[in-house]
């Protein structure tokens, strides 16, 4: 009994056997359809690659997000620091900004008034981007300029965002905030450039401001808080200087000497 199971087992394998060589033959005498399955399997594999390769170049990374705020820059001389649209730096005693009112129709007197307002309201407005540990980027809501300070202490604009773009954030005494230049200070004692107006509002050079005096002090009014991209930094080698070190057209087509205004011969603190 057990032998005839045995041989019964042998010759279904041999069976089996013989039937795979039997289909080997045929996908051999049959190429073209062989040809066609293979063809078809190829296209699904690489179809299923392709798929697979957009879908993994459409993932791109989130760009990052710097957290910072729209706020307006109250000087402890009395004004608000503002940069109106022909790049020029000051203060001004209003609370939105220094423009008048013309005298217009009643009809159109509400739109104009109201478009004014706006825009001077944005002349006081900046971005303060932290690009660092206590380091900010100033901009002008307005203009989208950002504010620098040179080699020589004066105060400009600039369209791109440079080195002398930066400026250290230090909180002084009654919440005050100081804004000191990065890489420029004096040589031999070590004191920092900073912003600041005078008692009649106008910029200063950086050199000439002391941080314990009311010019270098600013208290940020927070409007909103807002999210930025990384601004992107380029090297002040590819702007051409001038010989004196001011800001020429090509580093900035905004950019205007001590804010735009002559220097004060008498700069108070």
């Amino acid at each position: 009994m057990a032998a005839a199971i045995a041989s019964s087992l042998i010759r279904q394998k041999r069976q089996a056997r013989e039937r795979e060589k039997s289909n080997a033959c045929k996908c051999v005498n049959s190429p073209s359809k062989s040809k066609g399955s293979c063809d078809k399997n190829k296209l699904n594999v690489f179809s299923r690659v392709k798929l697979f390769g957009s879908k993994k170049r459409r993932r791109r990374r989130p760009e990052p997000q710097l957290k910072g705020i729209v706020t307006k820059l109250y000087s402890r001389q009395g004004y608000h620091l503002q940069l109106q649209a022909d790049g020029t730096i000051d203060g001004t005693k209003e609370e939105d900004s220094s423009y008048k009112k013309k005298p217009q129709t009643k009809l159109s007197m509400f739109n104009s008034t109201q478009q004014t307002l706006d825009s001077a309201h944005e002349a006081a407005l900046f971005n303060l981007i932290p690009v660092g540990l206590r380091v900010v980027a100033i901009q002008g809501v307005q203009t989208k300029l950002y504010l620098a300070m040179n080699s020589e202490g004066y105060l400009y604009t600039s369209e791109h965002f440079t080195p002398e773009c930066k400026f250290k954030e230090s909180v002084f005494e009654n919440y005050y905030v100081t804004y000191s230049s990065m890489i420029y200070r004096q040589q031999q004692s070590g004191r920092g450039w900073y912003l600041g107006l005078n008692k009649e509002g106008e910029i200063m050079k950086g050199n000439h401001v002391k941080k314990n005096k009311p010019a270098a002090h600013f208290l940020p009014k927070p409007l909103k808080v807002a999210m930025y991209k990384e601004p992107s930094l380029h090297d002040l080698t590819e702007f051409s200087r001038s010989g004196s070190g001011t800001p020429t057209k090509s580093r900035s087509v905004s950019g205007v000497l001590n804010g735009g205004k002559s220097m004060s011969q008498n700069e108070s603190t």
